[in-house]
């Protein structure tokens, strides 16, 4: 029986820390919105301000112009002057009105595209920062569809919220002020009639957040059937296997599944609406005929009448869109935790505080120390006690079965991760005492899933060494050291066509042209250790040759690692190391290796067997 007390106080205690975790997701959003333009900011909040006044200049004028135009009555023109004069400042009052409403709204889609188009580099930064770790764990895309779908127009929302509060606040204050002048009971019914409407508001945020992080994976799979079915990429086989109408029905049976739970949420919300809304209504009658009987004995004016009825159905409106911000602004806060959730992740390949200089040039080289890795969200080692030296200016070659590690030695080397275990050393640094931003501008790659940039020539060789992307001649250099130049030759804005087909005016390019465009990207860096991984696979015999030939020349002084399911290309080299499941079971020279009979020598034999 002491259990249930103390689950209380943890749910108590949970529930407490929640809240405080929304406050501060608020504050976090106002700093960022205030961050993005704090001009914009300023001026959307002071004309709010305004706007939030002006009604109750409205609402007093037009009770004078009532009062003197009963109290004229009979007078003639002898009166109209004071009516005349108060139309004009109420007509003068509705026109400013006018003027900021226009201008509020021109500031708030300027301030809404600001904050947007800021919280979308954010997330790119963001995206930038974070290792590629996160790239292959199912649980980070969820975490970024949900930033996604958030981090537009939350924050924006939340300061309109605050914009909103205020300036209803300012009015309803006011409001209730004239109100409760003429009975304190009228103001009462006008809090009674509203209040209802914020619980359900509240409550159906609540269903909907929880509900919403059930959707996400639904949402990321229906999203992919979508692609597959409009994306060039999946293009061929989609028709070649008539997958189109199985593509669709999942999708269809996906947004089916999700529209239906939705439309259940609003159905509810819907109907809980139209009670509070019904007591609402009755709240407007019954005040209505309070202040009419009010007037009929006496107490006020006909004028009275106008402002007290006037007023009660703005305060109405105020309360209303005073407590629907404040529902807002939980709303807000608590689907903003999805893109904190986002920005709160933290590298797990970090930097040192103090790092050490990058070796420049290397004295001794690398040197891979009982090296291990797998996968955070995964036990299976992919790397296992991985011993190996590379001496500076050395060539060697990574060979073996697919799934034998060579990718993510290089993905180690990288240091796009850190090994579970041992070291990478280079001239006897570890790689982790080294600034990896730095470190990484000594090493050149191209990967076998090297990317496709849908932009120009210029800009696909360029991005090798981005600080060269205006230097024509070194980029045309490079082109002509991967054998591409003729292929840019051809095409009709030369190194300013762009390729791939996305854009108007794309001029696509070979499987095996793209390769060697990746190629020449990689050529343009002035790194210390150039990294080719299958940079052939797309090539034909002859094209291969040129590349090799061109690479040989490439790598005199450096330091270069070639991973190949060609053996025969891998015969240039200094050194061979066999990868073996996850292990190094041989190296040495191409003659050595074939002497030992072993791995190298049963691969070799397979494929030579077919040029034989």
């Amino acid at each position: 029986m002491s259990i249930s007390p103390l689950k209380s106080l943890r749910t108590l205690k949970n529930k407490l820390k929640n809240k405080l975790q929304l406050l501060e997701n608020l504050k976090r959003a106002i700093r960022l919105v205030w961050q993005s333009t704090p001009l914009w900011s300023a001026i959307t909040t002071i004309l709010s301000i305004v706007q939030g006044i002006l009604p109750l200049v409205s609402l007093y004028l037009m009770k004078r112009i009532v009062d003197a135009v009963t109290a004229g009555i009979g007078a003639g023109s002898a009166a109209f002057s004071e009516v005349l004069l108060l139309v004009i400042l109420a007509g003068f009052t509705a026109l400013i009105a006018d003027c900021l409403r226009s201008l509020s709204g021109y500031a708030s889609e300027a301030h809404s595209q600001i904050v947007t188009d800021f919280v979308h580099d954010i997330l790119h930064a963001k995206s930038i920062e974070l290792d590629l770790e996160y790239y292959e764990n199912a649980q980070f895309y969820n975490a970024l569809h949900r930033a996604q779908q958030e981090a537009v127009y939350r924050p924006q929302r939340i300061l309109n919220s605050l914009v909103q509060l205020a300036q209803n606040g300012i009015s309803l204050i006011a409001i209730a002020a004239l109100l409760i002048s003429l009975h304190w009971a009228i103001a009462a019914v006008l809090l009674a009639a509203a209040l209802p409407g914020l619980f359900v508001r509240l409550n159906h945020t609540g269903k909907l957040y929880r509900q919403q992080r059930g959707w996400t994976l639904k949402e990321r799979i229906a999203y992919y059937f979508h692609f597959m079915l409009v994306h060039d990429s999946y293009a061929k086989e989609v028709r070649l296997f008539d997958l189109g109408f199985g593509f669709r029905q999942r999708y269809r049976h996906l947004r089916d599944s999700i529209r239906q739970e939705k439309l259940a949420l609003a159905k509810w919300r819907s109907q809980a609406e139209l009670i509070t809304q019904s007591s609402s209504t009755f709240a407007v009658f019954a005040a209505c005929g309070f202040i009419a009987y009010q007037t009929l004995m006496g107490q006020i004016t006909l004028g009275g009448l106008v402002m007290y009825y006037q007023g009660f159905q703005r305060g109405q409106i105020c309360l209303r869109e005073l407590l629907s911000s404040l529902a807002s602004l939980y709303e807000n806060s608590l689907f903003l935790s999805h893109l904190y959730e986002f920005l709160d992740l933290k590298p797990t390949v970090a930097n040192p505080s103090h790092p050490h200089p990058v070796p420049n040039p290397f004295a001794v080289g690398l040197r891979f120390e009982g090296v291990s890795f797998h996968y955070p969200h995964s036990s299976r080692p992919l790397l296992e006690e991985i011993n190996l030296t590379i001496p500076a200016g050395e060539t060697v070659a990574l060979v073996g079965e697919n799934g034998a590690g060579k990718t993510t030695l290089i993905k180690l080397l990288c240091r796009l991760y850190d090994p579970t275990g041992g070291r990478i050393a280079i001239d006897g640094i570890d790689l982790r005492e080294l600034n990896a931003t730095e470190w990484r501008r000594e090493i050149s790659v191209v990967f076998q899933d090297y990317v496709r940039y849908n932009l120009t020539v210029r800009e696909n060789i360029g991005f090798g060494n981005i600080g060269n992307l205006i230097e024509e001649e070194d980029i045309i250099k490079a082109a002509q050291k991967a054998g591409v130049d003729k292929a840019i030759a051809k095409l009709p804005k030369g190194y300013e066509t762009t390729l791939g087909t996305q854009f108007d005016e794309g001029e696509e390019l070979s499987v095996g042209e793209w390769q060697k465009v990746a190629i020449a990207r990689a050529f343009l860096r002035s790194a210390q250790i150039l990294v080719l991984d299958e940079p052939t696979s797309a090539l034909d015999a002859r094209s291969e040759s040129e590349v090799f030939e061109q690479f040989r020349q490439l790598i005199r002084g450096k330091t270069a690692i070639l991973i190949s399911h060609r053996l025969s290309t891998v015969k240039m080299v200094d050194r061979i190391f066999v990868l073996e499941q996850g292990k190094i079971v041989e190296s040495g020279s191409h003659e050595e290796l074939l002497s030992l009979g072993g791995t190298y020598a049963r691969l070799f034999a397979m494929q030579a067997k077919h040029y034989q």
